[in-house]
């Protein structure tokens, strides 16, 4: 691993592949034996339909962070947010990151900054010595518009060309070799 922290903010439009670099980038961390902390999220579908989003942890749990039939609040588009449920599995997942080698979050958006208690772990996080990579979007945010501005943030952006590269360059800018690649 890297002697310093790496703090990296993957960016991209929705539907690009962030979730996948994430996904991809944990798994090759994890074939290294690098030890995992944080969450990714993933699209509950039915028919065919987007009808919210799931939380799952790298630990093993899991539990809905979004639907459509949920009331609410918050609410995020058509979703209603079950904010004490991800505060349930997100609080201790960042909690457990300094014992991590790497801190992966999936994502930094509108649903999960929902979360007063989780907007403060974050920020806690980033004054911590941990090597951090998290997921974007790239619309504005007040949240993330500051994390994007501090100089020790390094900002990739993941796009349909370079989404598949991505997981193997983030590895190694951790300082991990790219085991079975």
């Amino acid at each position: 691993m890297a002697e310093r922290s790496v703090l990296v903010l993957v960016e991209g439009r929705p539907a690009v592949g962030k979730t996948t670099v994430v996904r991809r980038l944990a798994t090759l961390l994890r074939q290294a034996g690098v030890p995992l902390a944080g969450f990714v999220t993933e699209e509950l579908r039915e028919r065919g339909r987007r009808v919210g989003f799931a939380i799952e942890t790298f630990e093993g749990g899991r539990a809905v962070l979004s639907h459509v039939d949920l009331p609410g609040p918050p609410r995020v588009g058509k979703y209603g947010v079950d904010l004490p449920a991800f505060e349930r599995l997100a609080l201790p997942a960042l909690a457990s990151a300094p014992d991590a080698g790497v801190v992966l979050i999936d994502e930094l958006g509108k649903m999960e900054l929902a979360s007063g208690a989780f907007r403060g772990a974050v920020a806690q996080l980033l004054e911590q010595p941990v090597s951090l990579v998290a997921t974007v979007h790239v619309a504005s945010y007040p949240f993330t518009d500051a994390l994007k501005r501090r100089s020790a943030v390094e900002l990739v952006r993941v796009n349909a060309r370079n989404r598949d590269e991505l997981p193997a360059q983030l590895a190694a800018r951790l300082g991990v070799g790219t085991v079975g690649h």
